[in-house]
């Protein structure tokens, strides 16, 4: 996979600020940066948070996926 890297840290980050943001919300806190997540109501930037953790973990197993590996263990012999 081309830019492993930044892949990985693009999930990671993502990963990290949807759990701690949604961990915050829980008891009334919120980041700066993703107070505009709270217009459309609390419910909906919830359901963003937790999205944005569930894409930070996608993107961290799709980065880490060795796929020639998988290719040739998927082939019939």
């Amino acid at each position: 996979m081309k830019n492993k890297g930044l892949w990985l840290l693009l999930g990671f980050l993502l990963l990290l600020f949807g759990l701690t943001a949604a961990a915050l919300q829980v008891v009334g806190a919120q980041w700066v940066f993703l107070a505009f997540l709270e217009l459309p109501g609390h419910l909906f930037a919830f359901v963003v948070k937790i999205l944005m953790a569930m894409a930070g973990v996608y993107l961290i197993v799709i980065a880490n996926t060795d796929w020639d590996r998988e290719r040739k263990e998927s082939q019939p012999e």
